[in-house]
C-alpha cells in the first residue's frame, strides 16, 4: 500500500495526515517539487536480472532518462535472507541510508517490487512516503531526507542518476531519523489508525 504520513518533526506522535489516496499524496508533495507517479507493473520472476528488469520497462526508462536527463540507470535488489550473514548484510545496508542526508542530484527510484520508505524533512514536518510496486518517486537535489528499507528488506528498484558521483550523501548530523516510526511500524499501524484511515477514505 502506497502511504503518506506527515508528522511534526519534534513529535512523531503528532500525525497531521495519514492517507493512501494517491492524488492527496501527490498534492501534498507537489509544493516541494517532489513527484510520485505510477507506472503499470510488469510480471517478472523473483530472480530477474538487471537486464531483464530494464528490458521490461524499456520504454518508460528511456523516456524518463531523456527527460531528466538521467543518463545512468541501474537496478538494486534486496532479497530477504534469514541466515546470520544475511541478517548482518541487511542491517548494514539499512543503516547506510537511515541517517538524514542530502544529495547534489535528484533521487529518482521506480519500485518494481517490494516496499521502501522515503522520509522527507520539509520545514518543521517529516513526510514519510511508503513506496510500493509501481511507484515512481522523484526527490529534487538538496532535499533533506533518509530512507528505510525495513528490518527484513525485500524490494527491487530501478535507479536513475545524473552523474556517477552525484548520489554521494551529505549527512546533516541530525539524529531525527531515530525519533520517527520505522517502515515496519508505518506498515503495522494500531487499529485506531486503520479506522481513521478508513474514515478518511469514506469522508
Amino acid at each position: 500500500m502506497t502511504l503518506l504520513q506527515i508528522m511534526a518533526d519534534d513529535d512523531a506522535a503528532t500525525v497531521l495526515l495519514r492517507t493512501d489516496d494517491l492524488d492527496r499524496i501527490a498534492e501534498n508533495l507537489a509544493p516541494f517539487g517532489i513527484t510520485l507517479r505510477r507506472w503499470a507493473t510488469v510480471p517478472l520472476p523473483a530472480d530477474a536480472a538487471q537486464d531483464d528488469v530494464l528490458a521490461a520497462y524499456r520504454s518508460e526508462v528511456d523516456t524518463l532518462s531523456a527527460e531528466g536527463p538521467y543518463p545512468l540507470v541501474d537496478v538494486v535488489r534486496m532479497v530477504p535472507d534469514d541466515t546470520d550473514a544475511g541478517v548482518e548484510r541487511a542491517r548494514a545496508a539499512r543503516l547506510k541510508f537511515l541517517e538524514e542526508h542530502t544529495h547534489d542530484e535528484d533521487e529518482v527510484r521506480f519500485f518494481v517490487e517490494g516496499a521502501g520508505c522515503f522520509y522527507l524533512h520539509l520545514g518543521d514536518k517529516v513526510y514519510a512516503v511508503v513506496c510500493t510496486a509501481g511507484d515512481l518517486m522523484s526527490v529534487p537535489a538538496g532535499t533533506t531526507h533518509w530512507f528505510d528499507m525495513g528490518i527484513r528488506p525485500g524490494f527491487c528498484a530501478i535507479r536513475f542518476f545524473q552523474a556517477e558521483d552525484g548520489w554521494v550523501a551529505g549527512f546533516t548530523g541530525s539524529a531525527i531519523a531515530a525519533t520517527m516510526p520505522t517502515l515496519d511500524e508505518l506498515l503495522a499501524p494500531a487499529a485506531s489508525d486503520l479506522l481513521s484511515l478508513e474514515g478518511e477514505r469514506n469522508g
